[in-house]
């Protein structure tokens, strides 16, 4: 069967996983492991596609959470170690969360000393969410080390006598980035943090950082790990979740109307603002297979979504052909925060979930309904 073949069994709007690309990944991750020993957890924040969670599994040491529904999802469909993080712990939630976690990690004094007598007595690694206060970036929305930021606890915070029962320090400052800012955020959390280290079992670097990205400094990476293991004698963790599905998937749309307003637009049956809302939030303009930018091919067009809101538009784009009421476009790059971000403004329906086995097979995982709309509300 030809690929465009297989793109036209696709329902539209529908995310699909290439199921050989998330192996290669999985491959790159699962060398870094055994080459360095470091331990990799998949970040459900960014990708909670849970039937592909045994699969994920067989590679990655386990999963980390943010909150109780995340962690009783890794707990169930992966059943590794299990982490999680959040900047407070409801009190209602915190006896499951334990029941459930084997990493807690807190992130001010108040909340460690509410929550550790409970944690301890169930034998759990506790850890302390610190701030070096070394921005590496420029998207403040992400910027946990920004003036301000309720992320983690700076050094002139810290009180020596209310840590004893911490085993573990977290740090969690990139966001799409390479080697080069680890190693920048990793000498501050040294400078800042080092004579803590020696009494610690384990520190974590959080996520962020673009490990299967062609361009990625594994070397550099590799440093990193090695500095803390054999200076402090550390377990070392990452969490990356964009890493783990980069370049992964796709977002399979249909042209419903083409409407010249000034410039042409083409209507879609996606919509950036429910099923790619980081388009709007970062913003970025997702590449589409076969189209350029602006000027590079002869039939540009605006696409947009088919809400309301004005603002609802996924970019521009260049084609060889003109659109026309049917085509089928994909969107690049759509495994990350998409699904997990998503939501029915306006009654949008959500997108089909689906893989693309190694076979060139499709295979439907889910389908959405009114019914799904309807049920999240009241």
């Amino acid at each position: 069967m030809k690929d465009k073949d297989i793109y036209l069994q696709i329902p539209t709007p529908c995310y699909v996983i290439e199921e050989e690309k998330l192996i290669r990944n999985l491959e790159i991750l699962k060398k870094l492991q055994e080459e360095t020993g470091v331990r990799i957890l998949l970040a459900q924040k960014a990708f909670s596609m849970f039937s592909l969670y045994p699969l994920i599994g067989k590679y990655l040491s386990g999963t980390t959470a943010s909150g109780l529904f995340e962690a009783k999802l890794g707990y169930e469909e992966m059943g590794k170690e299990n982490h999680i993080f959040s900047t407070a712990y409801p009190e209602q939630e915190f006896d499951e969360i334990v029941s459930l976690c084997d990493h807690i990690i807190f992130n001010s004094h108040t909340q460690w000393a509410r929550f550790k007598d409970r944690a301890l007595a169930r034998g759990r690694e506790c850890g302390i969410r610190i701030n070096p206060m070394k921005s590496t970036q420029n998207k403040a929305i992400y910027d946990p080390c920004a003036a301000g930021s309720r992320l983690g606890i700076p050094l002139e915070q810290y009180q020596e006598k209310e840590w004893n029962g911490i085993s573990g320090l977290h740090f969690h400052t990139l966001c799409e980035q390479n080697a080069d800012a680890l190693a920048v955020t990793l000498a501050a959390v040294e400078e800042q943090f080092g004579s803590f280290l020696s009494n610690m079992k384990w520190i974590n670097f959080g996520g962020g950082h673009h490990i299967t990205r062609p361009d990625y400094d594994l070397e550099q990476l590799k440093a990193c790990i090695f500095r803390m293991q054999d200076k402090y004698h550390l377990t070392v963790y990452l969490e990356p979740g964009e890493a783990v599905v980069l370049n992964t998937g796709f977002l399979a749309a249909s042209v419903l109307d083409i409407l010249d307003n000034g410039m042409q637009n083409a209507i879609l049956d996606t919509s950036a603002a429910c099923h790619m809302p980081d388009v709007l939030e970062m913003p970025y303009r997702p590449e589409v297979i076969n189209a350029g930018k602006w000027g590079e091919k002869p039939y540009a067009y605006r696409l947009g979504g088919p809400t309301c809101l004005a603002g609802d538009i996924i970019g521009d784009y260049a084609f060889d052909k003109p659109l026309k009421i049917g085509d089928r476009l994909l969107f690049c790059d759509m495994a990350h925060y998409t699904m997990v971000k998503n939501n029915t403004f306006n009654g949008m329906k959500l997108p089909s979930i689906a893989v693309l086995k190694g076979n060139k097979e499709i295979e439907i995982i889910r389908n959405f309904s009114y019914k799904d709309f309807k049920d999240r509300l009241s």
